[in-house]
């Protein structure tokens, strides 16, 4: 019985992460682009949806921001923000717990394929 409470307490401690708590650590991967944030945006987001269809697009002051969450349990798993640059746009991937990549192949395959 012990084992299962103390299961479910670290699952709680684990949810409600945001953008902001995922962008405090370093991202998993930067990268520039010589497409516009819009057009590298509309590549990756539809990829996104198709892995998690609550996956949202955004447009931010300096080009997108795309979430992966699971409203469930109110946590944030991707970010992707894409800012413009004067020649096409930087990319940095964020990963709730970046060392557990089962199961988050094809997210990080959709950043990296569209660059």
């Amino acid at each position: 019985m012990r084992k299962i409470l103390t299961a479910l307490a670290l699952i709680a401690l684990a949810g409600c992460t945001t953008p902001s708590d995922l962008k405090s650590d370093a991202p998993v991967f930067t990268s520039a682009t010589k497409k516009s944030p819009k057009q590298y945006g509309l590549c990756v987001f539809p990829k996104w949806q198709d892995l998690n269809a609550g996956s949202t697009m955004t447009e931010t002051e300096t080009g997108y921001r795309l979430v992966m969450a699971n409203p469930g349990i109110g946590q944030t798993d991707e970010l992707l923000e894409i800012e413009k640059t004067p020649t096409g746009a930087t990319v940095s991937h964020f990963q709730r717990i970046a060392w557990i990549q089962a199961g988050r192949g094809e997210v990080s395959n959709a950043v990296k394929k569209c660059i």
